[in-house]
Formats: C-alpha cells, sequence, structure tokens
C-alpha cells in the first residue's frame, strides 16, 4: 500500500490508460526538442515566478498520452502527448498545468496527504488482524478491505483538489504571459473523448483527476474571458512543433505508422524529417541518405538538418563521413552540448588519434555546459583514456559514477584522479570534491546499515 501511495506523489497532468514502450519507458534527449520546450515555457515559469533556467521540460518514451512532475523543478512529458497534439499551444496548456504543481508545491503536500491515508490503512490492519486471529477471518479481510479503499479515497479526493487547483493556476500563468488558453481547452477536449471510450469502467471517484468534462466545464469561461484568448500562437513556434513532432515520430514510432502518416507523396520539410530516420530504422539506408539530404538542401545553414545527417551516418558506421555535418550541426548550434557530444562520439569513433584533441576540445565544453550528461562524461573519458591521460579518465568515470550513484567508483576513481593531476589545478580541485562528498556518502550508507 505504501508503494501504490508513493507512485501516486507523481502528480500527473490527465487521466489515460496505462500503456508503456517494450522495455519500459526511457528519456529522449534531443537539441531541437529541447530548445522549443525552452523557448514555449519560458513565459510560463516566469508568469508562476519561477527562474526558467532552474525549470527543465524533459521527454520520455512512452506512447502514454500523460506529463508529470515529480520532485524539484521537471516536468515530464511523454513522447505520446506530442504525438497526441494539434500544435504548440496544446502543449504549453500541459506545461502551463504541470507548473502549477510545481509552483503550488503540490509533490511537497502530496507527501503529507500521504501520511494519514497511511495511518487508516494500518489502523484497519491491525483491526483486521485482530478478527481474523479471533477466528472471523472474512469479517477481518472486509476491515482490512475497506480501510485500504477508504484511505485511498480520501487520498484521491486530496489529489483530484490538487489538479483543480493547477488547471487553475496555468490558466492564469497563461494569461500573464498572453498565452491562449485555446490549447488547454481543446487539448481536454481530446481526454474527454478517450473518457467516452472507457465510460462504463471509470469511477469517478477512484480517479486521480477530476473528468475531463468537469475540468473543461470549471475553466471555459475564465480562459474565454481572458485577454489572452484570441491572440494568436506564434507561428514560427508552431513551426518548430510540427518539425519536433515529425522528427519524434520517426525515431519513437515504427518505420510503417511513419511512412503512414508522411508518405512518400508528401514532400513537406516534416515529411523529409520523419522519413530520414523512419527509413533508417526501417534498414533502407540509401533512402534514408536521400531524406536527410533533401533537408540539407532545403536549408544548408540549419544545424539540426545536418545533426540529423550527421546522426544517421555515424549509427550507420560511417563515423568519418559524419563528423563533416556534424561538425557544421555544432558550429552552427553554438556548440549546443547534445550536438557536440554526438560529434565527439564520431571523432572517437574513426580510431584515428589523431582526432582525439578535437574530441576532448568539444566534450570538455559539452560536460560544462551539461554536466549531468552521463553520455558526454563516458564519451570525454574514453577520449582522455585512448589519448593516454588515465588521470582525467578517472576524473570523468567519477563525475559520471558520482551522477549514476555509484558512490564508491566515484570515490576510487577522484582519488586516483588526485593522485596523479597536477595539483591544485581546476581537474584537480573538481576530483578532490567528487572524493570528499561521494565519501561522505559512502560513510553515510555505512551508518545506515549498523
Amino acid at each position: 500500500m505504501k508503494r501504490l501511495l508513493s507512485s501516486l506523489l507523481a502528480i500527473s497532468m490527465i487521466w489515460a490508460p496505462v500503456a508503456h514502450a517494450q522495455g519500459g519507458p526511457s528519456i529522449l534527449r534531443d537539441a531541437e526538442t529541447e530548445a522549443m520546450f525552452a523557448d514555449m515555457s519560458a513565459g510560463i515559469v516566469k508568469a508562476a515566478g519561477l527562474n526558467p533556467r532552474d525549470v527543465r521540460i524533459v521527454l520520455i518514451n512512452d506512447p502514454s498520452i500523460n506529463a508529470f512532475v515529480v520532485a524539484g523543478q521537471a516536468v515530464y512529458i511523454h513522447s505520446g502527448l506530442i504525438q497526441a497534439a494539434d500544435n504548440a499551444n496544446e502543449v504549453q496548456g500541459v506545461i502551463a498545468h504541470e507548473v502549477g504543481h510545481i509552483a503550488d508545491g503540490h509533490v511537497i503536500s502530496g507527501e503529507a496527504a500521504m501520511k494519514p491515508a497511511m495511518k487508516m490503512t494500518l489502523l484497519s490492519m491491525v483491526l483486521g488482524l485482530a478478527a481474523v486471529a479471533a477466528g472471523a477471518g472474512a469479517a477481518g479481510m472486509g476491515i482490512m478491505g475497506l480501510g485500504q479503499s477508504a484511505a485511498m479515497g480520501n487520498y484521491l479526493a486530496f489529489n483530484r483538489v490538487q489538479e483543480s487547483t493547477a488547471d487553475a493556476s496555468g490558466m492564469r500563468y497563461l494569461t500573464t504571459a498572453g498565452i491562449s488558453g485555446r490549447g488547454m481547452l481543446s487539448f481536454f477536449k481530446k481526454l474527454q473523448q478517450q473518457e467516452y471510450r472507457y465510460r462504463g469502467e471509470i469511477d469517478p471517484f477512484m480517479q486521480t483527476h477530476p473528468l475531463s468534462g468537469e475540468r473543461i466545464a470549471n475553466l471555459t469561461a475564465d480562459i474565454q474571458a481572458a485577454p489572452s484568448f484570441a491572440n494568436k500562437s506564434d507561428p514560427a513556434l508552431e513551426e518548430r512543433f510540427k518539425r519536433v513532432k515529425a522528427k519524434l515520430a520517426g525515431y519513437v514510432l515504427a518505420p510503417e505508422d511513419t511512412l503512414k502518416l508522411y508518405p512518400a507523396s508528401d514532400q513537406s520539410i516534416y515529411a523529409h524529417y520523419a522519413r530520414a530516420y523512419a527509413y533508417h530504422k526501417g534498414g533502407y539506408p540509401d533512402k534514408a541518405d536521400a531524406e536527410a539530404a533533401a533537408l540539407v538542401v532545403a536549408d544548408p545553414r540549419d544545424p539540426y538538418f545536418q545533426e540529423i545527417v550527421g546522426q544517421i551516418l555515424l549509427e550507420a558506421g560511417k563515423p568519418q563521413a559524419a563528423i563533416g555535418p556534424l561538425r557544421a550541426a555544432t558550429n552552427g548550434s553554438r556548440t549546443n552540448p547534445l550536438i557536440a557530444t554526438t560529434l565527439g562520439h564520431a571523432l572517437i569513433a574513426t580510431e584515428n588519434k589523431a582526432n582525439l584533441p578535437e574530441a576532448i576540445r568539444v566534450l570538455r565544453v559539452a560536460t560544462q555546459r551539461d554536466d549531468d550528461n552521463v553520455w558526454a562524461w563516458m564519451q570525454l573519458g574514453t577520449a582522455y583514456e585512448q589519448s593516454g591521460d588515465e588521470a582525467r579518465a578517472a576524473l570523468a568515470t567519477a563525475e559520471r559514477a558520482s551522477m549514476m550513484g555509484d558512490q564508491r567508483t566515484a570515490v576510487a576513481s577522484a582519488r586516483y584522479a588526485l593522485a596523479n593531476i597536477p595539483a591544485n589545478t581546476p581537474d584537480w580541485i573538481r576530483a578532490q570534491d567528487i572524493a570528499m562528498t561521494s565519501g561522505d556518502a559512502v560513510a553515510d550508507a555505512k551508518k545506515k546499515k549498523r
């Protein structure tokens, strides 16, 4: 029961049938997508009194239509939600709702609400077990079942209030930012259509969220009365959304499904984007190269078009050919850390030692700008190791291990780096920091086991 209640602390945007990708959901990172999320959410985050630099929008590879916050200042959006959305304004409505959860402190208050639910559950278990011990087995099980149902009902009622509050806060942030609430309403209507399919299976009192019809009724008048209601969505942002949605389809959908959405007869930029990766996944390298080349012909200076050309070449086992477009993408994106990491990987994959200095340079910049990128630290460690700098390879390993919670490896690697990097240099100081913090974590873990 405690595990079940804990899982509910992930405050989500909507009700949706459970659906997960094979092997479980994972985080998807893409430079173009993250830049779009940052730009579409900045005004909303500011309206909530938060700093856009502190709030991250994270994409999850999961086909269900959902979004949620867990802790900290991160909003998690499922890939299925992006595919279901018709425009950027609908996604902004989702983000506004989730930012409402963050700004209103709902995860923290959700943890507080769980405590009385746990007490009610434990009390029912004690009484039920007493009845079982007295010989009333059926009655005892009934007491435990009723207690747990009551606890869950109380918690879910509290959760539905939070969802309604986040709806109202999100609407207010959209208005303050000058963004229309049309998208919020239209997306709720999509959810309402989904609910109709499961109408006979939905108990409104056992949902984490109010039903969509109720949410629409509560919000419509205020959204329509807002001065921003008639505002048009930014055309440039909508264009970016169409590109990202198409690229994402190529990546997460089965190739045949992508080609149904973006058939060969469609010669739009979005269709080329979607088909490039779909053909690559499907094992048609010539077609994938042709679609990616069509993007570069359309705009040779677009760094994201150069990136997908380089990524497809790299994944096809052609790292040397990938370096040119990835270098252009890195320069064109002002050394975006995700793109720079891919360039660094390509340089290493050539197995040409002459490329290692450039790999180390771009990967150092990438890790400085995105220091929680495990893949970038792994690539930097590899580049240092292949160049013979085992001390800094150990430091990169320490960074990665610390990030992943492997404190023992972090301590050992950091101490090796400390012993072999010149004292009082920036790298030596960083190794000292990791050795101390990870060492403290290991010591604390030992104390807890006693």
